[in-house]
């Protein structure tokens, strides 16, 4: 007889939000080389909506997402070493590549994607961390190279990325200014913003160059298709420009020139290509608890609202994360 001892949101086909459903099914065994975690919080990711609505397809269905998670190691694979359980850990890169999510009340993780997680870290804030911290991690940390004192633009800093990204830039000392909504302006100050700027006044370029003295140095840009021109206009030469995202699949310039007189440098990336993921993961969990880093917890959720919540991802406009708690 088949034990049922675990609820998780489950999908037995691809659609809109209604085909999730919380089920009762079998608690997974970790394999070899990973971790059974009683999760603690899932942090909810558009990659999530791309998943259950076929875009970026499961091996097989049923199938269970979220790609974010964090929780205490309930059972540790017969090849593990370095974990014990009773330990507070969070990771990502689940919920893809045909494995199994999140969204549930366990969860196994390969320990090539999983740190340890600070006394000091909140480990919510952590379950909501991995996609947003590791992809700005990534393009700052590692494709920008940024330096101490360097101007450095990020676009839409109260999203997920955007407002972790605040957050490390300011962690290595760099000059950043961000675009948000005016709600918002107050809160991205508070988190290391030198300049927040209203992303829809018609004098934005002027204002950024302005502000940053003639030319930034490197930029992080989400919505390349509206940004790509922008980004060459504003840029100091040598600027590092970092792309983890559109709206549209074909952003395009209107005078290249710009960018090809100040040798600027395009970097287009994404957090699923990370080598190591066991790295950026490391540094975030360093930020975290030396209070350099907080990921701001815009709702929860349970797993009865995942299907509210992915909506929310998707339309809503929040400062930082939503996260589900099993």
């Amino acid at each position: 007889m088949v034990s049922h001892d675990m609820r998780a949101v489950r999908l037995h086909e691809h659609g809109d939000t209604d085909v999730l459903q919380v089920e009762d099914i079998e608690r997974p065994t970790p394999d070899e080389d990973e971790l059974l975690l009683e999760v603690a919080a899932a942090g909810v990711n558009p990659v999530d909506t791309y998943f259950r609505d076929g875009s970026y397809e499961p091996v097989s269905l049923p199938f269970t997402p979220g790609v974010d998670v964090s929780g205490v190691v309930a059972e540790v694979g017969e090849g593990v070493e370095g974990f014990e359980e009773g330990e507070r850990v969070f990771g990502t890169g689940i919920g893809n590549s045909g494995s199994q999510g999140a969204y549930a009340e366990y969860a196994t993780i390969p320990t090539d994607r999983v740190v340890q997680l600070p006394d000091d870290a909140d480990l919510t804030e952590a379950g909501a961390a991995g996609v947003a911290t590791v992809t700005a991690w990534r393009a700052l940390i590692d494709h920008a190279d940024l330096d101490p004192a360097e101007r450095c633009l990020i676009h839409g800093g109260s999203g997920g990325v955007g407002h972790a990204a605040v957050q490390i830039a300011d962690a290595v000392s760099a000059r950043v200014i961000t675009t948000a909504s005016e709600a918002y302006h107050d809160d991205l100050a508070s988190l290391g913003a030198e300049t927040v700027l209203d992303y829809g006044r018609d004098d934005l370029a002027d204002a950024v160059l302005e502000e940053s003295d003639g030319g930034v140095d490197a930029i992080l840009d989400h919505r390349l298709d509206d940004y790509l021109q922008f980004d060459a206009d504003v840029a100091a030469t040598g600027c590092r420009v970092v792309g983890i995202g559109e709206n549209s699949p074909d952003p395009g310039f209107t005078n290249d020139g710009a960018a090809r007189s100040k040798d600027v440098s395009y970097q287009f990336m994404s957090m699923f290509n990370t080598p190591d993921l066991r790295v950026p993961l490391g540094g975030i969990a360093h930020l975290m608890a030396s209070d350099a880093l907080s990921i701001e917890l815009a709702r929860t959720y349970d797993l009865e609202e995942a299907g509210q919540a992915q909506k929310d991802v998707m339309t809503e406009s929040v400062l930082g994360k939503v996260v589900i708690e099993p």
